[in-house]
């Protein structure tokens, strides 16, 4: 099953890929007429359509069949339709077309083709929509839906006899709610989904126009003491990637470079060179204020700061993402919250002990995001794979700045799967927005201002 937001995403993907939205929607016309002609062969059929694609759906269905045996009853002005494409499969019908005139559009018609809402629905359903709904279940008329039925998800849907459904069944359907589902293949290539492309970027968790601050992720980050590039560049990279409130915790050797690092950044000095047992109780109390957690970057290798590490991971409930360093101090561990772990080939060489990134993930309960030429993101039930990004981003900090990407992506209530795959992709192209302008000579803080060149160029409304 996939969710509302999968479909869009494989649409886009798929015409990332070349396949062209309007070839999708006649493939679903093609699926849609067969399963009619099948099931109720000379039948005769009114589709009744919205102006979104579930409406260019069934125009494309219509288009195929005998003008004489079909109708099609529009929801609302042709001037409505939304889309060049749907709108050009309208003006093509030969089919005697009306505005939807409740239940006398039926008189006379074997089958409604129930094309008026789609997978895009929110909130509960209005007219004209919702006496359509009421009509067509009332009527006693065999009803066909396509991709779902109508109002789907809500306290007034269409209950067909049957649902046509594109790709691949919709979460939450079943038999009661929907009657047979038929799953249709319309030609969605199998990279639209294995490949994370910019479809993924419909995930974006855009803030709601009345939000303020704090609402938009609060992110904690553990590291430093050895180095203080590292959770510095983490941080930065968060804010770039939208979260409203990020905080660095370090030790106090790399405490003043970190906080000098930029005006905007939030630090809190922890005792000592490096992470130890005595920060341990207050980095458990203060991580319930944040949403997430990063630790790793430049925490170093002391036995005791990985030993630290270890009690935070085992302990903490706040959804984490566990980077370089501390990646050794998981092992082993099964996770309790929602986790993303981010290690390189060799790191992960040393965590999975000859498993492969499906086995380790399902053993920790855990995302695996196994950095490459090809990143490779696993939940252990299903796996994507990120092939944005460039051979320059090899360079020292690139990993921290990935770290903080998914951690601010965690940290706005993206899952754990989505935030590794949406947070590879944009840095991955922010890499290539970077090469662009600095060729090999690329450093981090450059992929880390290509952040907003992405959001910019890339996000959906």
């Amino acid at each position: 099953m996939i969710s509302p937001t999968d479909a869009r995403t494989l649409d886009a993907n798929a015409e990332a890929l070349g396949v062209p939205v309007a070839e999708l929607m006649d493939n679903a016309g093609a699926a849609l007429d067969k399963f009619l002609e099948d099931r109720f062969p000379g039948s005769k059929a009114v589709f009744v359509c919205g102006p979104g694609n579930n409406g260019g759906d069934g125009f494309a269905a219509a288009l195929r069949r005998n003008p004489d045996k079909t109708k099609v009853s529009l929801l609302k002005k042709p001037s409505s339709i939304h889309s060049d494409i749907a709108r050009e499969r309208y003006s093509l019908l030969e089919c005697p077309i009306e505005a939807y005139a409740g239940p006398a559009s039926f008189e006379g018609y074997d089958v409604i083709v129930d094309c008026a809402l789609g997978t895009g629905i929110s909130g509960e359903v209005r007219d004209p929509y919702l006496q359509f709904i009421i009509d067509a279940n009332s009527s006693g008329i065999t009803i066909v839906s396509a991709d779902v039925p109508s109002g789907f998800g809500t306290s007034n849907c269409i209950k067909p006899k049957a649902t046509v459904t594109f790709h691949d069944s919709k979460d939450g359907m079943t038999q009661e709610n929907s009657g047979e589902i038929v799953i249709a293949d319309i030609g969605i290539p199998e990279d639209a989904f294995r490949k994370v492309g910019p479809g993924d970027m419909l995930r974006y968790p855009i803030p709601a126009r009345d939000s303020h601050k704090g609402q938009n992720g609060r992110l904690m980050i553990i590291g430093g003491g050895p180095y203080f590039g590292a959770p510095s560049m983490s941080a930065m990279s968060a804010l770039r990637m939208g979260a409203d409130s990020v905080r660095v915790f370090t030790p106090e050797s790399s405490y003043h470079e970190v906080a000098g690092a930029s005006p905007v950044l939030m630090v809190t000095k922890l005792p000592g060179s490096h992470l130890d047992y005595e920060s341990l109780e207050l980095l458990l109390e203060e991580s319930k204020k944040f949403d997430a957690v990063l630790i790793g970057p430049g925490l170093g290798t002391d036995e005791v700061s990985i030993k630290t590490a270890m009690a935070f991971i085992r302990t903490c409930e706040v959804p984490m993402v566990i980077d370089a360093d501390a990646i050794s101090a998981a092992k082993d561990i099964r996770m309790k919250t929602q986790c993303v772990l981010t290690p390189h080939r060799g790191e992960f060489a040393r965590l999975s002990d000859g498993r492969s990134p499906e086995e380790v993930a399902t053993d920790m309960n855990a995302v695996i995001l196994k950095k490459g030429a090809e990143d490779v993101i696993t939940d252990g039930s299903k796996t994507r794979i990120n092939v944005t990004g460039t051979p320059a981003m090899t360079g020292a900090g690139t990993g921290d700045v990935l770290a903080g990407s998914v951690a601010a992506l965690l940290s706005k209530s993206m899952s754990a799967f989505d935030a590794a795959c949406v947070g590879a992709y944009i840095c991955g192209k922010a890499g290539e927005y970077a090469f662009e302008k600095r060729s090999y000579g690329l450093i981090a803080t450059d992929v880390i201002d290509g952040i907003s060149e992405v959001l910019c160029k890339e996000l959906r409304p």
